[in-house]
């Protein structure tokens, strides 16, 4: 037998899974979605907190989901390819003059002082593929001065329940005082990529990155609960945010839905600051399995998804991610 176009067995072995996480406490509740052709079984376990009186997790719960925005933020810079606001090969020193005439460490855990010139550009292939030759690099502080600076100027990766603190102009500048990592295209490292995307996507349009991503992206496809943040007539539906306690083994709330996204953000981060639920990032999903199409409408060129979903890394450097 089959439910949604699944086996009873599968979705049944999928919900005994997922159901261990929230009975072993390590999440308050979760939402799971699984589409194929016209078919979709979803499901909603637990609560969306952690405390007397939650609320159980529903269907339409609204989630923050960090680095699922990063696809998000490619698509709506290849809408601005398509349209020649962008090219893949242009620098970005147009648009982004704080990231020109760019230093590079002469060793990653080398002092800052330490640098040789850029060999050429950063361009927008680079950013999309997350070469720019800055990103997170999960190594110690106390050893790569560089992520010490990095952590000091508030512009990398932050903790999943804090927004950045600066504006966009300011976001950038601060990141243009640094050396790079790596020569623009050498290396793959994660996340930063995203986030100069979102201030060169603004700079692009000439609209603020929530409004471009409204007007071109959510509104086209039904994504009525999907942005950077929640409106108070939402918040009933929003969860909270909780983070694993080592000490305790228990859930801290780190964010709660009245919090940080309940307001829109300083700084709209295209690398990790959307909230969705599971069925408006289903209508992503299906609009890049349909080639860029949605219903009757097109968002994206069917060659766009393709370049999206194809590898543009060296085998080198896959084996740094």
């Amino acid at each position: 037998m089959t439910s949604g176009g699944f086996s009873k067995a599968r979705l049944g072995r999928m919900r005994e899974v997922m159901s261990g996480y929230v009975e072993r406490g390590e999440v308050p509740g979760l939402v799971t979605l699984v589409s194929r052709r016209s078919e979709t079984n979803v499901d909603a376990l637990g609560t969306k907190s952690a405390g007397a009186g939650a609320q159980p997790v529903r269907r339409d719960t609204i989630f923050r989901i960090a680095s699922m925005t990063k696809p998000i933020t490619a698509a709506a810079t290849m809408i601005l390819v398509e349209e020649s606001k962008l090219h893949f090969e242009e620098p970005v020193d147009k648009l982004l003059p704080e990231l020109a005439n760019r230093k590079v460490l002469k060793r990653v855990d080398g002092p800052l002082d330490s640098t040789v010139p850029a060999r050429r550009p950063i361009t927008v292939r680079d950013l999309l593929t997350f070469r720019l030759g800055l990103g997170f690099l999960p190594v110690s502080p106390d050893t790569h001065p560089i992520v010490k600076a990095i952590y000091e100027r508030q512009v990398g990766v932050t903790p999943f329940s804090a927004q950045m603190p600066h504006p966009p102009d300011e976001w950038l500048r601060r990141l243009g005082t640094l050396p790079l990592m790596y020569q623009p295209g050498e290396s793959w490292l994660y996340h930063t990529g995203s986030d100069v995307l979102g201030v060169l996507i603004a700079r692009a349009s000439g609209q603020a990155l929530e409004t471009f991503f409204r007007e071109r992206i959510f509104e086209p496809l039904g994504m009525k609960d999907t942005g950077f943040s929640v409106a108070a007539s939402k918040l009933g539906r929003f969860g909270s945010c909780y983070s694993l306690n080592p000490q305790t083994k228990r859930l801290d709330l780190t964010d709660p839905p009245n919090g940080q996204w309940s307001h829109s953000p300083i700084f709209p981060s295209g690398a990790g600051g959307m909230v969705s639920t599971v069925d408006d990032y289903l209508a992503f999903a299906r609009m890049m399995l349909n080639k860029g199409t949605l219903g009757r409408g097109r968002l994206l060129a069917a060659t766009s998804i393709e370049m999206m979903t194809a590898n543009h890394l060296t085998p080198e450097q896959q084996q740094m991610g």
